[in-house]
């Protein structure tokens, strides 16, 4: 089991952040994202080829997979869609990472995310109809947009180490 795991719309920095927090609490770090590409090949390909449902039941299995590890774990934007992803999320130190619109546009030049490829348009569409969820999960939440990465870092352990 996870001690901690990290949700948050795409382009917030889930898996930057996360693996520093890792690095400071001294454990393991784990991204469902990369356990999906390790497995199954380029998370673009795996929605041209098989649609965002097949990609949805290979992020359910990477989300099991990495709640029972122990360290951190950074979840992709879509996995709190799942009801029995939020169900499992319940009893967990949630960390609810928002970037803004402007912050978020910077971050997607040149990628290959495949639910985004409008640039902003499309992220906001996306995650205005999951931002009441990632809320309703998280214990503790911080907007990356004009923050460096190590001092979001800090303050995730810091409460991570007083919220044992």
């Amino acid at each position: 089991m996870p001690d901690l795991v990290f949700i948050g719309p795409s382009g917030a920095g889930k898996s930057r952040v996360g693996k520093r927090v890792a690095r400071m609490l001294g454990v393991a770090f784990t991204d469902t994202d990369k356990l999906i590409v390790a497995e199954h090949g380029s998370i673009a390909r795996i929605f041209a080829e098989q649609g965002e449902p097949r990609f949805r039941e290979l992020e359910r299995a990477a989300v099991l997979q990495g709640l029972s590890l122990p360290g951190v774990l950074s979840l992709g934007g879509g996995a709190v869609l799942d009801t029995e992803t939020r169900a499992d999320l319940a009893p967990l130190r949630v960390v609810l990472l928002t970037v803004s619109p402007e912050a978020v546009a910077r971050r997607l030049k040149g990628s290959k995310r495949p639910l985004v490829q409008n640039g902003v348009a499309d992220w906001i569409a996306l995650n205005e109809p999951r931002a009441p969820i990632y809320a309703s999960l998280a214990d503790l939440t911080i907007d990356t947009s004009h923050r460096p990465d190590e001092a979001i870092a800090q303050e995730v352990a810091q409460w991570a180490q007083q919220t044992v």
